[in-house]
């Protein structure tokens, strides 16, 4: 099945969300206790979140 140009743009957001969360994955060894938590709370609660997405995704 080919893919649309939708689904193409729709994998390079994926691609770059990829690319912030490798950023923040290198950040988080310089961060404090302190500030790792407050980072997961406020990652937590963004809205829309990536899992809430994917899960929309698997619903249909």
């Amino acid at each position: 099945m080919p893919a649309t140009g939708e689904l193409i743009r729709m994998m390079n957001y994926v691609d770059d969300i990829a690319a912030t969360l490798r950023r923040i994955v290198v950040g988080i060894s310089t961060m404090t206790p302190e500030e790792r938590k407050r980072l997961a709370d406020y990652m937590r609660n963004s809205d829309p979140s990536f899992m809430k997405t994917l899960e929309s995704l698997d619903k249909g």
